[in-house]
């Protein structure tokens, strides 16, 4: 999985003269002392500083593509435009979102999600959770313009190499599923909408949970039962995504984990994430009402576990 080429740091070395006389005298010895202390003093502080900004300034956003041969696009190889280690969390969250939710975006980011690289990398190492919107591709270019100026404002986007179709989402969680298993290392992979009011703290302690099974698929079932029918076992794609990836996980034998703190009506001591459940599929008026819940001492400011 090649990297794309990114920014170079060259080392230079300078060539200082040195004269060194037969008899060195004191003043000659204090001269080289003084000298050798601004080089090891120079090279601390070189270090500390690349150091310091291979980490703050390395992008987090990153755009994902397959390769293309002549007559088709192939899976076997992934190229990612960015570092190609994979990074090791216990838990990786892609966000989906579209072109026309930019509110969305900016309301999750003045709640309970950071809008910026440190906010999130202190997210990241409180909880274990590392947290990127996901998007694909539009032909209008206008609209990638805007997308590209909020990816670069924030870095917190997994751009797909797939186009931005509502009808289309089922094949877009199957690309974020392969993007996110070839950047991330992580115990557990979950989708999110970008209409929801999240608690991380509380999914942190959800997805450290012991299990004796380690094939888990976690999920809230607020619709109807969960089918077990070996008959229905099956890799293929329906039009809602979240069927999609129930068909999967039932072909796959998992264990079927239901907790309905994941789609909970209003915030509680317990509930993890909010939604508007059953009026809306997610928070109705999200844009507005992200704010509102997190104005509240229940949803924002009661504690991760309930005493």
């Amino acid at each position: 999985m090649p990297s794309s080429k990114g920014p170079k740091i060259f080392n230079t070395r300078s060539s200082l003269p040195q004269y060194f006389p037969r008899k060195p005298t004191s003043q000659t010895i204090c001269i080289l002392i003084l000298i050798t202390l601004l080089i090891f003093g120079y090279l601390a502080i070189s270090r500390t500083l690349l150091g310091h900004n291979c980490n703050s300034t390395q992008p987090r956003s990153v755009s994902v593509v397959w390769e293309r041969t002549e007559n088709s696009v192939t899976d076997a190889s992934l190229l990612v435009n960015g570092d190609a280690k994979r990074h090791k969390v216990m838990g990786f969250i892609g966000i989906f979102t579209g072109f026309g939710s930019v509110g969305r975006r900016r309301a999750l980011r003045q709640t309970w999600l950071p809008s910026d690289r440190h906010g999130l990398q202190r997210l990241e190492e409180a909880t274990g959770l590392a947290f990127r919107f996901i998007i694909g591709r539009t032909n209008v270019q206008w609209k990638m313009s805007v997308l590209n100026k909020e990816v670069a404002q924030h870095d917190d986007f997994i751009l797909l190499d797939i186009e931005e179709e509502y009808s289309k989402l089922p094949y877009k969680t199957l690309a974020f599923f392969k993007a996110a298993y070839a950047l991330f290392d992580s115990e557990f992979y979950v989708k999110a909408d970008d209409d929801i009011y999240l608690r991380p703290d509380r999914l942190s302690l959800l997805l450290a949970k012991e299990r004796s099974n380690p094939q888990t698929y976690i999920g809230c079932m607020k619709k109807g039962p969960v089918f077990t029918d070996p008959k229905l076992k099956c890799f293929r794609m329906f039009s809602n995504e979240d069927v999609t990836i129930g068909s999967w996980m039932l072909a796959m034998n998992v264990n079927h984990e239901n907790n309905h703190e994941l789609c909970s009506s209003e915030c509680t001591s317990t509930s993890i994430a909010v939604w508007d459940i059953p009026k809306c599929s997610g928070l109705c008026s999200p844009e507005t009402k992200m704010g509102e819940l997190h104005k509240k001492e229940e949803c924002s400011g009661s504690p991760t576990v309930a005493e």
